[in-house]
């Protein structure tokens, strides 16, 4: 029996590839729940940040968030949520949107949006840091 069996679910193209179920998938799934768990460690560190800068001047504030280590932690903050936005936001639309133009250009605005809202973020992070 030298033709595809009959309990082979992928598509010609994935049996071509040597793409299939345990070939593909796994690595945006194992990435979705690093994320996950990166961000809620984050998310408890910027929680704390925030409440800490309650009450305070703005001079104080700016000190604050301009110091190393939590410019860091709101880099990790702002990567990691960025990614994982990323990632989900894909998946949603190959899960749901059919058609192969809008399909891509959705995944191009996607890609494109998470880039800039990363891209300005950081670069606020590094401008409070860097005092310029």
């Amino acid at each position: 029996m030298s033709g595809p069996r009959h309990n082979d679910m992928r598509t010609p193209m994935r049996r071509v590839r040597g793409l299939g179920a345990a070939h593909s998938g796994t690595a945006d799934f194992w990435h979705m729940r690093v994320t996950s768990a990166a961000g809620v460690l984050l998310t408890i560190a910027l929680v704390v940040i925030v409440i800490s800068l309650l009450g305070r001047s703005h001079a104080a504030v700016v000190q604050i968030l301009g110091s190393p280590i939590v410019a860091v932690i709101m880099l990790l903050f702002i990567v990691n949520s960025i990614y994982h936005m990323w990632i989900g936001m894909q998946e949603i639309i190959l899960d749901y949107v059919h058609e192969d133009k809008l399909k891509f250009l959705s995944l191009m605005a996607n890609t494109f949006f998470c880039f800039a809202v990363g891209l300005a973020s950081c670069f606020a992070i590094l401008k409070l840091s860097f005092g310029v």
